[in-house]
Parts: C-alpha cells; sequence; structure tokens
C-alpha cells in the first residue's frame, strides 16, 4: 500500500514538473509570418508545374527535324526570302492595278493619236507589273532582313527594331539618288514604320 501511494505521488511531481514536461516546451513558439514566407514568401519552394498535373494537355516532345525546322523558320535567311516573295506578288498585283486605271497605258508617245491594240496593253501592263514586284521584292527582303539582324544584335523585340530598318532600307535606296535624298528616305521609311508598329501593337 505503501509503495502505491509513493509511485502516485512520484507521478503527481511529475506532472507538476514544468521541466518535465518534454523537449517541446523548451523549443521557441512557431510564429505566423514565418509560416507565410514559407507558403506565399520569398522561402516557397517553385515547383514547376506541368500541363498534365493542372489538368491541361500535356505537350508532346520535340524531335530533332521539328527543333531544326523551327530554327529554319526563325532565320534571318527564311524571313528575307518569304518577305522577298510576299513583296513580288504584292508589287505584281499593284502594279497590274495601277496600269489597269492608267489611260495611258498601251500608248506610243510617238503617236498618241494611234488606238493601242490588246496585246500592247496587256504587255505594258505586264512591264509594269514585274517593274512593282522587283521594287518591293528587294524592298521587302532588304527590310525583313535588317530588322531580323537589328533584333539579334539588340536582343529585344520592340518597336524600335522596324524603325531602325524603316531607316536603313530608305536610306540605302535613296542614297542612290544623292545624300538628300538619302535622308529624307530614311526619315520617311522610319516614320511609315513607325505608324505601322503602332497600329499594329
Amino acid at each position: 500500500m505503501a509503495a502505491s501511494m509513493g509511485a502516485a505521488g512520484a507521478a503527481a511531481s511529475d506532472l507538476q514538473d514544468p521541466a518535465s514536461a518534454g523537449p517541446g516546451m523548451d523549443s521557441p513558439p512557431i510564429q505566423y509570418s514565418m509560416i507565410l514566407e514559407h507558403l506565399i514568401g520569398d522561402k516557397r519552394a517553385v515547383k514547376e508545374l506541368s500541363p498534365g498535373i493542372i489538368g491541361g494537355l500535356p505537350m508532346p516532345f520535340k524531335s530533332d527535324e521539328q527543333k531544326m525546322i523551327e530554327r529554319g523558320m526563325e532565320s534571318c535567311t527564311f524571313k528575307a526570302v518569304l518577305a522577298c516573295v510576299g513583296g513580288f506578288v504584292l508589287g505584281g498585283a499593284f502594279g497590274v492595278f495601277t496600269a489597269g486605271i492608267d489611260t495611258n497605258v498601251g500608248f506610243d508617245p510617238k503617236d498618241p493619236l494611234k488606238t493601242p491594240t490588246a496585246r500592247e496593253v496587256l504587255k505594258d501592263m505586264g512591264q509594269r507589273g514585274m517593274s512593282y514586284a522587283k521594287n518591293f521584292a528587294i524592298v521587302g527582303a532588304m527590310f525583313s532582313c535588317t530588322e531580323c539582324i537589328i533584333e539579334s544584335h539588340r536582343g529585344v523585340s520592340d518597336w524600335k527594331n522596324a524603325v531602325y530598318s524603316g531607316c536603313v532600307t530608305g536610306g540605302a535606296i535613296g542614297f542612290r539618288a544623292g545624300l538628300k535624298a538619302g535622308v529624307l528616305g530614311c526619315g520617311g521609311f522610319a516614320a511609315f514604320s513607325a505608324a505601322i508598329e503602332y497600329y499594329l501593337r
């Protein structure tokens, strides 16, 4: 009986002793701000979520051929060729259109009273369309190539690339007629490129 009473007293003394409560009482209290730092603060662990985890469709892996095609399509050469072809088609259509509304198409300057034949009219329209197509193709290729080179050099894709490219293209075209024409061509093409970029963006 005395032994049981001694054991009960020892247990009661252990409950009343704060040092015997365990190591949890000595550890510092958990602060709410520390929890927030690990949840939404700078100490939060960033995990890359794939579309499959968040419920989207997983992106298929690209093969070497697909990567090579993408690099080719993003190259300056491809962009210049594409702009050249597009400028050729657009210039040809514009030349034929302007020749169609011109009342002097097919007329001979030496004999203005002579009525031109259908073959002469079509020949004149074709020559004008080809001339416009060549000019538009050259301008398109120069503009696209210079813009791609400037963008690759700057490492930034913004409206300034088009402005710089327009200035270079217009200056190169107008410089053939003199310095003044080159400066005017640079300013005109740069302003036109800035207006187009402002409208598109």
